[in-house]
């Protein structure tokens, strides 16, 4: 098993190579969940060479938001690493841990973290979902999709249930201001908390521009 800086160059390159990307899910991407996953896996005391690995490589395969596959990508992401993480030098208990972190992390897989490893690395990947890079990425993941920004006659889904495969707005009452509630460990309750809060204030100052 090779030292921290050399597993992320090996996993650095291997995304790069291999990595099916979208406007909101890139190098970028990545490399925010590696360091929002290092910076947990210390305040959590989780093994760092398990989250590190997992956080590199979690979204290996990653399909489009409205692709009939989308709940399957972290199990093909986990199913696609696993000769290279053997290739590592990881044993068979790492490489399964590695694995459920990667199957774990996604919200479309519905699959609960068993480990404090899996936690911290789902902590990660949805923090990214929230704050100031959250809003931006679900203004891209919009635009991609060529969804209107939101409905005319209720824009908040005051008295409507939200439809983001329709309006971009949306998606926040569907799914991005619910995430605080699945946060796993103490810091990234905390975290998603701030970022969340950011999010609430930031409609309230589009509440006020468009009404």
């Amino acid at each position: 098993m090779p030292e921290s800086n050399e597993l992320e160059r090996h996993c650095k390159a291997y995304v790069v190579e291999r990595m099916q990307t979208d406007n909101a899910h890139d190098l970028a991407h990545i490399e925010r969940v590696v360091k929002q996953a290092k910076r947990l896996a210390q305040k959590e005391g989780a093994e760092s060479t398990l989250v590190i690995a997992a956080a590199w490589l979690h979204d290996v395969i990653n399909y489009p938001k409205d692709h009939p596959k989308r709940s399957q990508a972290s199990f093909d992401s986990a199913s696609l690493v696993e000769p290279f993480l053997k290739h590592l030098g990881f044993d068979y208990s790492q490489v399964s841990a590695i694995q459920h972190a990667i199957i774990t992390h996604s919200f479309s897989a519905q699959v609960t973290p068993r480990t404090l490893e899996a936690q911290v690395v789902q902590d990660a990947d949805r923090l990214d979902a929230l704050g100031a890079i959250g809003i931006a990425r679900c203004m891209m993941v919009g635009g991609q999709l060529s969804r209107l920004l939101y409905e005319l006659e209720d824009p908040f889904c005051s008295e409507r249930e939200p439809n983001d495969s329709e309006f971009t707005l949306d998606h926040f009452y569907q799914k991005l201001l619910r995430l605080e509630a699945t946060f796993q460990t103490q810091a990234g309750r905390a975290e998603a908390a701030r970022r969340t809060q950011f999010m609430l204030e930031y409609l309230e100052q589009l509440r006020f521009e468009i009404s």
